[in-house]
């Protein structure tokens, strides 16, 4: 937690972007992403937290403890980056207000933070815990996953352009379980995390 800890003392000028996930594992496109959002809104770092349970997708896991290590050592190196495993630790399914009202009420992040969401989880967005206290205490960012469109998502938002990358999770973990190519689809730190323990069907 040391990067964090670091970034946490700096002026409570500073604007974050909430990103949530499973990052199972996390890949260069979960970065890219993280980046362009740094560039096209006044923020000034990322915050990535791990689901313990996601609430709306079944999750193939290796471990959160080890979707978390691939957290942790990939995002080292970029001082706009950190991590938070408060998901983890509050264990059951996780749920981006109670991850909010955290946060915000430990001092981590300021009021009213981004929340960044792919444009593939627009359409449920109302089926989100306490959707409207979401956007009461955050303000929601939409990001590019699949529609190079934009969406016209009814409740308040801003959109960052940014570029698709044609890689998932899923399509990582099919790869590696078919014996296919995906080693520069992650970073140096997440493929030895996977190489060291076998993870998703790895032999």
């Amino acid at each position: 937690m040391k990067v964090w800890k670091k970034i946490r003392a700096r002026t409570r000028s500073v604007r974050t972007a909430i990103f949530g996930g499973t990052f199972n594992p996390l890949h260069i496109g979960h970065l890219c992403i993280a980046e362009e959002v740094l560039h096209a809104l006044p923020c000034d770092r990322v915050l990535f937290v791990p689901a313990n349970i996601p609430p709306h997708k079944a999750l193939e896991d290796p471990g959160a403890a080890l979707r978390y290590e691939m957290l942790k050592r990939s995002l080292a190196c970029d001082p706009r980056f950190a991590f938070d495993d408060c998901e983890i630790k509050r264990r059951g399914i996780s749920y981006s207000i109670d991850t909010i009202r955290h946060l915000v009420g430990a001092n981590l992040v300021e009021s009213k933070p981004f929340l960044i969401i792919g444009d593939d989880l627009v359409e449920g967005f109302f089926s989100w815990k306490e959707y409207a206290s979401i956007l009461e205490a955050s303000e929601i960012v939409i990001v590019h996953r699949f529609s190079v469109e934009r969406l016209r998502p009814s409740f308040p938002h801003v959109y960052v352009d940014n570029g698709i990358f044609p890689v998932s999770s899923s399509l990582i973990r099919a790869r590696i379980a078919l014996k296919g190519a995906w080693r520069f689809l992650v970073t140096p730190e997440t493929r030895g995390i996977i190489e060291e323990h076998g993870l998703y069907g790895l032999r």
